[in-house]
């Protein structure tokens, strides 16, 4: 099958080692396990086989996805419809209605991507039909075990029937494989590297004197400066605290964890990435899954309960070739793991540092996306003529189903707004207002 059309469509020059060893295992109809590091092109690796499988002359749903998230889930959705192969993808996942997927169904996609509780009770319901699903894939499927999504996956898989290839994504070796799987003639392809960030991430710990360490966590943002950074936090309540705490000393930061509405979980990530903030306070559910390029720092303000935890923070920073930064923040009443790296270092702060700069960018929330075939162009257009911004004005889009983030300079969005009040996208009327 001739790959590059697909390819080219991403803006990738070419496939990479694990990427082409996937595809040739894939031929052989064997079910395969990958391991490969965070960042390395995992999606693109089972995407590629999974459109080689699917047959034209067969309709209905011919491959199923199982992802542990949301954001992971519509991740594969958005490189899925960004490759072009003309096949209908459907996401499905909770924290939105699931009408909206309901009538996606109605219309049996080729492919459905999504959560296993939310395919569960799509199954349920009778709402996928599964007798022309013969390609399975579980990306990450450790980390779905670990959620405790097993009896749910277990399920799912179990609803079936024809399943002819499974394949399964991991950046952890040595995770054991579920009897209910059933996987076949398996191949392993491991390429994980393990020394591979190590000479790019410098591993460091601060002391703090104080068991609430706050202050200390202060000290050590004010002496990194305005660099992208990702504190991790053990619990959902100890991310709003300390992220309200931080902001209470000067700080601008976001907050990201579960139990936030979707909209909501989204945002805040937009606005990460777009540099509204550079600072994000988050559970281990920001660990992996999400694509978050060019962040710089990681910060266990709590220490990882497990060696598998703690690499997956890590593998947030040094992606691609960048270098980063590890930093744990002991407490007094804290030892360091067993498992972290022997000869980490101590990074003693000396000096003052002033609380960072507040960040250049803001963030628009604009009440229309994809489902209203407004695109990114679209956006640039109408934020350039009706709202008189310059194009370095403008920073990073993105846009979603059903509304649309847009970087805009901070100190231009009262303005903007202003001046945009009564306008018209794409013809249509929206609501357009400070992300907040």
């Amino acid at each position: 099958m001739d790959y590059q059309p697909y390819i080219r469509n991403l803006n990738i020059e070419s496939l990479n080692e694990m990427q082409l060893a996937v595809i040739d295992a894939a031929e052989s109809n064997s079910d395969i396990i990958v391991m490969s590091n965070t960042g390395s092109g995992k999606t693109l690796a089972f995407l590629l086989p999974l459109v080689a499988k699917l047959n034209p002359d067969v309709k209905g749903t011919q491959a199923l996805i199982i992802s542990p998230s949301r954001e992971l889930a519509l991740q594969i959705e958005d490189v899925f419809k960004r490759m072009g192969t003309g096949n209908k993808i459907t996401c499905c996942y909770g924290g939105h209605k699931r009408e909206i997927e309901e009538n996606n169904l109605i219309e049996a996609p080729t492919v459905i991507v999504g959560t296993p509780g939310r395919l569960g009770d799509h199954l349920r319901r009778g709402n996928i039909k599964t007798g022309n699903i013969h390609f399975l894939v579980l990306d990450e499927f450790d980390k779905t075990l670990e959620l405790g999504f097993q009896e749910e996956v277990g399920y799912v898989v179990g609803e079936i029937p024809n399943i002819s290839q499974r394949i399964l994504t991991s950046a952890t070796q040595g995770v054991s494989i579920p009897a209910f799987l059933n996987m076949q003639s398996t191949q392993l392809l491991d390429f994980v590297k393990p020394d591979e960030d190590e000479n790019k991430t410098i591993f460091e710990y601060v002391k703090s004197e104080d068991p609430d360490k706050i202050e200390t966590l202060v000290k050590l943002l004010s002496y990194i400066g305005n660099r992208s950074t990702i504190i991790f936090c053990n619990h959902r309540d100890a991310v709003e605290r300390t992220s309200e705490l931080l902001k209470e000393k000067g700080i601008i930061t976001g907050f990201y964890h579960g139990a936030m509405e979707q909209r909501d979980r989204e945002q805040s990530i937009s606005k990460f990435r777009n540099g509204t903030y550079n600072f994000l306070v988050t559970t281990d559910l920001a660990a992996r899954g999400l694509d978050i390029p060019n962040v710089r720092y990681i910060i266990h303000y709590h220490l990882p309960d497990t060696e598998q935890t703690y690499t997956h923070r890590n593998g947030r920073t040094a992606r691609m070739d960048k270098s980063g930064n590890v930093t744990i923040v002991l407490g007094p009443n804290e030892k360091l793991p067993g498992f972290i790296e022997p000869d980490i270092k101590l990074l003693e702060i000396s000096g003052n540092y002033p609380i960072p700069d507040k960040p250049k960018w803001g963030t628009l929330f604009i009440g229309a996306g994809k489902k209203d075939k407004v695109n990114k162009i679209d956006i640039v257009g109408f934020l350039s003529k009706k709202g008189m911004l310059k194009p370095e004005d403008i920073g990073v889009i993105e846009v979603k189903d059903f509304y649309a983030f847009a970087a805009v300079r901070k100190n231009l969005i009262s303005g903007v707004l202003a001046t945009i009040k009564g306008e018209k996208v794409k013809g249509k009327k929206v609501n357009i207002e400070i992300a907040r």
